[in-house]
């Protein structure tokens, strides 16, 4: 164990130390200056979790920070969680929680510059960000719920995602009082990661610049650099020594503890590279290391938060708490896609692992490749550029690429390409490719930029893996001799028959290339060679849920016929009163499980007529979703009953056929067309091809020539719209719909508003939950409104939003200031304010009626045009579930 002052602050092994127990006292108030705040986190499960919030004062730079504990006086290790760039403490609140009922000691808080921080974002500046985590470890010291392991000494974890997880890495160099630490996406060395041999990756430094809230958000030598970077297109050698100061490589020896690395497959900002180097650093220092391909990435993706969150807590397990037992994964481990889930078009996913880390070379396999000297043209002001990944764009590129769909753009004659013969056996690269090559440039530097296809046997289709690319800038000293470049870091498989296309382009969109046109010659001087990493053991892919899902609910729905039987027999008989009637609602109620005294739904009546658009709404937790499930006889009610045309719905009643419903989304083959897809569900009903008004829903739905197109190209307001139009086959009388504007972006929830009247204009009937407010007003006709079970009111939209006690006057003439003093002044008036165009009068009424106020303002010569209730579905809803008068 190291002696106290081994794994004391840097910071304070910095002063003298005749005045260190004075600095370290003045530290300690300084960052205990400011007021807390206490509030319980709202969890089911126990210990309750209980957030401190706290603004801190550290170094005359205000730090907002949040503290996650759980009661009891029990010591126990602490976790510090950084942000990534742009964010702040509240990103990382759901897992301060976690970890915080797994009984850990959790602070967050948001880096200088952002969130409710002050000061100047410095990227991590060791007398900066850095120096505020060493304080904020100096504050978790003196906290009695902290273990220590000697005075001024606590326990501690960092993690992070991104500029967190640097700082992670950083606190471990700077702070010997770090004990494990588990950075997420993140980089090693930041003028590598922005300046890759020595080219300028233009557009993430743009977003770095505007996420990190402009350049004047930024330490005026940083903006500086920025600009002068982009400015010329080429870092020069202060600009990687400004950043290089900044990161954790500038501290490689003195990262010491246990770190586990997960580093993003689909990630052109910190590719696999930087993991690579940091892994090797900490091993080469003695410590624990652990390195995990996360299928996401800064360019989209499956980030698998899931699983990387369970995985950090068992690795501080196990290097904080000391659990031997704790299962903190294999040395390496990489995601890897297995096929397609035919659900939901997502990509299944499993493991591949290793009990050691193989690095980037493993296993190097050679693959000749054809193709002589080449001689092409970087184009003058280096457009059009190629196009690679997008960042910004959400991921949508990488995402496809996993899917077998190349989306990358090469121009003619800018770039040489060379490929092999047909694999002969399937072959899976797990690494960074390497090429030998001679390279000339007409005049100076040559800036390429090097990538490698899986192209199909036909030639047709080409795929980029993880849409990555690797720059080159090879010096007028370095051209004309043989040169090993090293390609992208990947995981991919390649089929067999498929070949290996190596591009090496003059531009890319994502960098800056030299604007002066110039020629480029390049020539191979030896085979591809590709790591195959071939120790590694690759789980079998998960099962889809439909797999052991559909045999067992077969077997869940054979003995609830069998158990429903006789009671289906005593099902009551139709009402003739309600055949024209979709739903007549009475007297409904629904316990929760296990509770002899807590509803679900209680008492609830209410009825809904042919050419209806029904909006039902109430807040989380109204019991909304539950009386959704009664209704299609998913579940069953305690008490009351629900008829639809008539008769009573129990599961499997025949009258469901003439409800089609929407609630958790459809499954849809990604790989078959639209109509395809809602073919082939209609003939999994056993009904009628002739019933199913296929046509009449499509219009509807208004897909037009995309029911051709396969659904995995359907952008995700597509893939609504088919979901209803699959609710709607066989014309449903009455069509039910749970949140269909989910996920949606405003063109498209509109165009959803515009599916539901029309559906409803041809006599029939929908009733559509939504949190959306403001579509419900605008698409529905009557309204549910519902609130912790019970119904609240009902009835028509105008109705609703009618009732209460501000009234808009409008008026012919423009109204003059005295005018509106004197009817604010009228008995029973609570307030008059003018309206924005002079035009009108927001009177509240305050015991007087509309009559009358209308009266009072005849009398003072005001020339009244017209006079309404003025209050939209917002005000009204709150006025109700508020307990207020409607």
């Amino acid at each position: 164990m190291e002696t106290p002052h081994a794994r004391t602050s840097r910071w304070r092994r910095l002063l003298p130390r005749s005045r260190g127990r004075w600095a370290a006292g003045i530290a300690a108030l300084v960052v205990l200056a400011g007021a807390g705040t206490w509030t319980a986190a709202a969890d089911d499960s126990a210990p309750a979790v209980h957030r401190q919030d706290r603004m801190m004062r550290i170094d005359g730079v205000s730090i907002d920070t949040s503290y996650f504990t759980t009661g009891g006086s029990q010591r126990r290790p602490a976790v510090l969680i950084g942000h990534g760039f742009g964010g702040s403490k509240a990103d990382n609140r759901a897992q301060a929680q976690q970890l915080a009922a797994d009984g850990y000691a959790v602070l967050t808080w948001s880096a200088r510059g952002f969130g409710r921080s002050g000061g100047k974002t410095s990227l991590n500046a060791p007398g900066a960000e850095v120096k505020d985590v060493s304080r904020l470890i100096d504050w978790l010291a003196d906290r009695p719920e902290v273990q220590l392991d000697a005075a001024g000494d606590p326990r501690v974890g960092v993690t992070g995602a991104s500029y967190g997880g640097a700082v992670s890495l950083l606190a471990a160099g700077y702070d010997r009082r770090v004990d494990a630490i588990a950075p997420e996406m993140t980089y090693w060395n930041l003028a590598d990661a922005l300046f890759p041999d020595g080219v300028f990756k233009k557009l993430w430094s743009g977003l770095f610049v505007t996420t990190g809230g402009g350049c004047e958000n930024f330490e005026k030598q940083l903006c500086a650099m920025y600009e002068r970077v982009a400015v010329n297109g080429k870092p020069d050698a202060a600009a990687r020594a400004l950043l290089t100061e900044r990161s954790p490589s500038a501290v490689a020896d003195r990262i010491k503890v246990p770190a586990l690395i997960m580093q993003g497959q689909t990630d052109s900002l910190f590719p696999l590279g930087q993991a690579d180097a940091m892994a090797k650093a900490v091993r080469a220092n003695g410590a624990p290391v652990s390195v995990d391909w996360v299928a996401g990435g800064h360019d989209g993706g499956d980030k698998e938060s899931h699983r990387v969150r369970q995985r950090v807590t068992h690795w501080f397990d196990r290097y904080l708490k000391g659990d031997k037992d704790a299962d903190t994964g294999p040395a390496f481990r990489v995601t890897r896609t297995g096929g397609i889930d035919s659900t939901d078009g997502a990509a299944l996913t499993r493991g591949a692992s290793g009990d050691t880390y193989p690095g980037l070379n493993s296993g190097g396999v050679p693959v000749g490749l054809r193709g002589g000297t080449q001689t092409f043209n970087n184009p003058a002001g280096a457009g059009p550029p190629a196009i690679s990944a997008v960042p910004g764009t959400g991921g949508g590129l990488a995402q496809l690429s996993t899917l077998g769909v190349g989306l990358s753009v090469d121009f003619p004659g800018q770039n040489a390409r060379f490929e092999s013969a047909p694999l002969k056996t399937a072959r899976r690269i797990t690494g960074s490719p390497t090429v030998r090559v001679n390279v000339k440039a007409g005049k100076g530097d040559a800036v390429l930029f090097g990538k490698v296809y899986d192209v199909s046997p036909d030639g047709k289709q080409q795929v980029l893996p993880s849409q990555l690319v690797a720059p080159y800038r090879i010096t007028p000293e370095q051209q004309g001799r043989p040169l090993e470049l090293t390609l992208p870091a990947v995981d991919h498989e390649l089929d067999s028959g498929h070949r290996l296309r190596l591009v090496l382009a003059a531009t890319d969109l994502g960098y800056a290339s030299p604007a002066a046109p110039t020629t480029y010659t390049v020539s191979l001087d030896g085979p591809l060679t590709i790591p195959t990493a071939p120790g590694l053991t690759t789980a079998s892919a998960a099962l889809p849920w439909w797999t052991w899902g559909l045999p067992a609910a077969a077997v869940v729905i054979a003995a609830a016929l069998l158990l429903t039987m006789r009671r289906r027999t005593a099902t009551p008989a139709p009402d003739p009163a309600l055949t024209d009637v979709p739903l007549q609602i009475t007297g409904l109620s629904k316990k929760y499980a296990k509770s002899a005294d807590r509803y679900a739904v209680r008492e609830l009546s209410f009825r809904v007529e042919k050419g209806q658009v029904l909006g039902l709404l109430g807040p989380n937790g109204a019991g909304k979703t539950t009386t959704l499930r009664m209704l299609m006889g998913l579940i069953t009610p305690d008490d009351g009953e629900i008829r639809v045309f008539g008769r009573a719905i129990r599961p499997g009643a025949p009258v469901l056929s003439r409800v089609g419903s929407f609630v958790e989304g459809a499954g849809f083959l990604p790989h078959l067309s639209g109509r395809a897809n809602l073919e082939l569900y209609w003939q999994a009903t056993g009904r009628p091809a002739a019933d199913s008004y296929i046509e009449e829903a499509l219009k509807i739905a208004g897909l037009g020539d995309a029911l051709a197109r396969a659904v995995r190209t359907y952008s995700q307001g597509m893939r609504q719209r088919l979901a209803i139009a699959q609710a709607m086959l066989g014309m449903p009388d009455l069509l039910i719909l749970d949140e269909p504007t989910n996920g949606l972006d405003p063109p498209q929830i509109r165009e959803m508003r515009d599916v539901m009247i029309r559906y409803a204009a041809g006599g029939r009937t929908v009733i559509v939950s939504s949190h959306l407010l403001s579509e419900v007003e605008q698409s529905c006709t009557h309204l549910v409104v519902m609130d912790r079970g019970r119904l609240v009111q009902a009835g028509p939209v105008a109705e609703i939003t009618g009732s209460g006690d501000m009234l808009l006057v409008t008026t012919a003439e423009e109204l003059t200031e005295p005018l509106v003093e004197k009817t604010a002044a009228l008995p029973g008036i609570g307030s008059a304010v003018r309206t924005d165009d002079g035009h009108g009068l927001l009177v509240r009424l305050d015991g007087a009626t509309s009559a009358q106020l209308i009266a009072e303002l005849v009398r003072l010569d005001v020339p009244v045009t017209g006079a309404g209730p003025h209050r939209r579905l917002e005000d009204a809803f709150l006025t109700l579930i508020s307990g207020g008068s409607a």
